[in-house]
């Protein structure tokens, strides 16, 4: 089963989207987009992207603890993972949204 777009409206109207995977567990957090539009084309370029592992930068937070972002071909960030507790962890989460970007589904929930 594949993952799925999950749309949604923040507190002060902009939109965002999260990509979860089948289990339901967010694997991957958009930026926020003042129209909804633009988080759809945001699932788009995810959707086109996600295969290409040049498109991942993998990344330290300032704790130490691994992350991700996602970048379309013109370099700009289309989504960043959570907080992993290791780097195998968030290679797998790499991994995940690999296998769920591409054919996901979207439930717009805004």
């Amino acid at each position: 089963m594949a993952g799925k777009f999950v749309i949604e409206k923040a507190k002060d109207g902009q939109y965002y989207f999260n990509l979860k995977a089948s289990n339901g567990q967010v694997i991957l957090t958009s930026e926020m987009y003042k129209a909804k539009s633009g988080a759809q084309n945001g699932i788009e370029s995810i959707q086109k992207n996600a295969e290409d592992d040049g498109n991942y930068e993998r990344k330290e937070a300032k704790n130490g603890k691994p992350y991700f972002v996602l970048k379309a071909k013109n370099k700009q960030v289309i989504g960043q993972s959570q907080m992993y507790s290791s780097v195998s962890s968030m290679e797998a989460g790499i991994e995940s949204v690999k296998n769920n970007g591409p054919g996901g589904t979207v439930e717009d929930l805004s």
